[in-house]
């Protein structure tokens, strides 16, 4: 690995070189907007080169050189850090503003030490095999993720080149791996970067088509190479599973990462468990209601109401969340308060709107059935007395199976060529690209669970109004009201998943919002300051999308292409006998979905 180490470093120069010299020279003296931008160009495409080992190595540097142009949080300690790096830069180069050239300045000069960081840390960093072939796999991910979507060049939309820039860098590190070479392999990197090269349009570029037929094939074909030269894919436990063959297997994710703790892991008999509590009224005050009360199996585990009804006839202060996929994230609830599916739970059955309950009580109850007594102790063998912590992980082991990945967008990813029609295809490639919905609903989980490594949930600040052209900002402060001395998180919410998002109508925290076109057109306009109102701090990026009808149309009818074909069964089941079911009775058909 001493050539593939060599070759990071001679990169790593050349970018040093290019922020030290003509960027800095040109921020400081000169007034050539097209000059400038040239030269900012050549530093994010040599910045591609290195991109998957310094996010792989030193992921905090790399925030520091290409984070997100939006302050950075440390809640525990109330404190807020600046942004930096070249999607600050980005920003004030398009366009050129002399009159902040001292700004600009600052912004490059704030990386000369971080680059400097990084060749530090690179000459004692031990590059092996194994982790190369990781770290190129990752990348890949990040390329159809955050690279396709322009997460990173919001404004200047050379995605493409870049994207053809970190293929090419690629190639180079997987042609020095020791042993045969792999032909095939080699081939698929030449025919993606064939196809980037083709059409470099951001707006027109065919995602779809570069996801399913040129990057799949080849991080199929990445990890097949990895296991002829035998080295064996990582077992650590982390979100994404080290064998997976692309980003849509269907059993990609490793839910257990999110619980924080061994002791919490799931296993059968804590779903069986956990299902059949997620039906017991016993957990609420005066058995008055379930989990499934507010969350329904039948309407992708919401509601269906704006605003979920209390114990005392009056609402909750916000819309029931669907469950699907709610186990692949770092946070809970619309404003991030709770950091595990058991602190969920927890939550939700102590809330006096909501179920009341006593999960002390409820164990005092659930003790005296000897069914759920037997329950209990097949799932937690060791067990002495059940406690309000057996219950709560009880729970969210059952939610943590609530992961399908097979509707008709997942399958198509899969092989099955047939199941997308021409609306759908284009709304992927919109939902992508031009309506920018990808850059904060990550694929392929569509939420704010941000690619590749999958460890952080990001929250946004939208504007969302009372009702949707109401002109009136809803009041819900989200995370803000828990950090009122952090100006920016008031009105931040957490992004939900976008997947089976046509049966979890209405929508918005508030559930203002009753179709999905509603939805389009409140982000086609630029959330509340595109409407005219005023929120200094909407992250959201104002200007209008520009969407015409029947991109709209087709951005819907690919969200609606995402509807799990067990969420479809489970509706059509419910429509037979929604008059016989007992909510306290679980369908055993969603025992282990994923």
């Amino acid at each position: 690995m001493g050539i593939a180490k060599q070759m990071f470093s001679q990169d790593l120069d050349s970018l040093e070189s290019f922020v030290s010299g003509p960027l800095l020279e040109l921020a400081e003296r000169s007034s050539d907007e097209d000059s400038l931008r040239a030269v900012f160009q050549k530093c994010r495409l040599t910045y591609k080169k290195i991109e998957h080992l310094t996010e792989y190595y030193f992921p905090a540097t790399s925030r520091i050189l290409n984070g997100p142009p939006l302050p950075e949080y440390e809640l525990e300690e109330n404190k807020t850090f600046e942004p930096g790096g070249l999607q600050v830069i980005e920003e004030m180069v398009y366009p050129f503003d002399t009159s902040a050239r001292a700004d600009l300045v600052k912004e490059i000069r704030k990386m000369q030490p971080e680059l400097r960081r990084c060749r530090e840390l690179w000459t004692v960093t031990e590059l092996t095999e194994a982790h190369l072939f990781d770290a190129v796999r990752l990348q890949l991910f990040r390329d159809i993720t955050l690279g396709i979507s322009g997460f990173d060049t919001p404004i200047s939309f050379t995605a493409i080149p870049e994207l053809t820039a970190n293929l090419q860098a690629l190639r180079r590190y997987v042609d020095l791996f020791p042993g045969e070479k792999d032909a095939e392999l080699d081939l698929l990197f030449q025919k993606a970067i064939a196809f980037t090269q083709k059409n470099p349009n951001f707006d027109t570029f065919d995602r779809l088509s570069f996801v399913s037929d040129y990057i799949n094939p080849l991080t199929g074909r990445l990890l097949d190479y990895q296991k002829a030269l035998g080295y064996a894919p990582f077992k650590d436990l982390l979100p994404l599973r080290g064998d997976a063959r692309t980003l849509f297997d269907k059993n990609l994710f490793n839910p257990d990462f999110y619980t924080g703790d061994a002791n919490a892991f799931s296993n059968k008999d804590k779903v069986v468990l956990g299902e059949r509590l997620f039906y017991e009224t016993r957990l609420s005050a005066n058995d008055a209601r379930s989990c499934a009360s507010c969350h329904q199996p039948d309407k992708a585990f919401t509601d269906g109401l704006p605003k979920s009804a209390g114990l005392k006839g009056a609402s909750v202060a916000r819309n029931a969340p669907t469950l699907f996929y709610a186990a692949l994230q770092e946070k809970h609830f619309y404003d991030q308060r709770a950091s595990s599916l058991e602190a969920q739970s927890q939550d939700v059955i102590q809330n006096h709107d909501e179920m009341h309950g006593s999960l002390s009580e409820a164990c005092v109850r659930l003790k005296k059935d000897s069914a759920y007594v037997a329950l209990f102790k097949k799932a937690f063998p060791t067990l002495e007395e059940i406690q309000p912590a057996h219950v709560m992980n009880a729970l969210a082991s059952y939610e943590r199976t609530l992961l399908p990945f097979d509707s008709r967008f997942d399958r198509y990813m899969r092989g099955e060529k047939t199941l997308l029609n021409g609306s759908e295809k284009r709304g992927f490639n919109l939902f992508m690209g031009k309506a920018k919905c990808g850059t904060c609903h990550f694929m392929p989980i569509f939420n704010g669970t941000v690619p590749p490594t999958f460890t952080h949930s990001e929250s946004e600040v939208l504007g969302v109004m009372t009702a949707p052209i109401s002109g009136k900002i809803d009041a819900d402060e989200g995370r803000g009201a828990a950090y009122p001395t952090m100006p920016d998180l008031k009105h931040a919410f957490k992004i939900p998943t976008v997947r089976n998002v046509a049966r979890t109508a209405p929508y918005m925290h508030n559930g203002a919002y009753r179709t999905l076109e509603q939805v389009v057109d409140f982000y086609d306009h630029g959330g509340a300051v595109g409407f005219g109102l005023n929120l200094p701090n909407q992250t959201l990026p104002a200007d209008s999308l520009r969407l015409d009808a029947l991109e709209k149309s087709d951005l819907v009818a690919f969200m609606e292409a995402l509807t799990d074909l067990d969420v479809i069964q489970l509706s059509k089941n419910s429509k037979l006998s929604r008059n016989s079911r007992n909510l306290g009775s679980p369908p055993s058909t969603l025992v282990g979905v994923q």
